[in-house]
């Protein structure tokens, strides 16, 4: 069955996103950019692949991704309504009107997840937001986090949503550099059946 991969920037103190939805404070440059790019190539937007020597690069992990509206409102703003067309895209927003409508979804996140586990293909992407990430906490197989150090103090908190504390066994740990850390985290074994 495939997985859905929650793999996302953050600062040391937990947060995907500014106050406002600000990202640039995260280290664009460095080892971690280039490596990164290569193990997950289908990550880089469309109108960055050409700058990182990505045209053309195949799909190594995955074949589909989800993001919220919050996450796909900055590729609007650009102009770029399809921001991975080498993926399967879906936006889960109920109030994005400008939008491709053949990208939105404004039905429950969890039944979509569960359909494209049930389907053949490479694992699933969830891109963010903290909300979006909240409401699917339950099919998250797999937390991979680049760790900036960053402290924001403030913003958009990696999940967010009602308090249920929820188990990951941690699986690998990598530190570039530039100070980059990457943290991958699996569901934990008998996750589903705790309280």
């Amino acid at each position: 069955m495939r997985k859905l991969v929650y793999l996302i920037n953050a600062t040391i103190d937990g947060y995907i996103a500014g106050p406002a939805g600000q990202s640039d404070f995260f280290l664009l440059e460095g080892d971690h950019q280039e490596e990164l790019s290569a193990e997950f190539p289908e990550t880089v937007p469309r109108p960055l692949r050409p700058q990182l020597g990505l045209n053309g690069a195949p799909n190594r992990r995955f074949d589909t991704v989800i993001m919220g509206r919050s996450s796909y409102q900055p590729a609007m703003a650009a102009g770029v309504t399809s921001p991975f067309p080498h993926l399967r895209q879906y936006v889960i927003s109920r109030t994005l009107a400008d939008a491709d409508p053949e990208l939105i979804v404004d039905g429950d996140p969890l039944d979509l997840v569960r359909r494209l586990k049930r389907d053949h293909g490479l694992d699933i992407w969830l891109s963010g937001g903290g909300r979006l990430a909240g409401a699917l906490l339950s099919e998250i197989d797999e937390l991979i986090v680049k760790q900036h150090p960053i402290v924001a103090g403030a913003g958009i908190p990696l999940f967010t949503g009602p308090f249920h504390p929820t188990r990951f066994t941690p699986a690998a740990e990598r530190t570039f550099r530039s100070g980059v850390r990457l943290l991958r985290h699996v569901a934990h074994v008998h996750r589903r059946d705790e309280p």
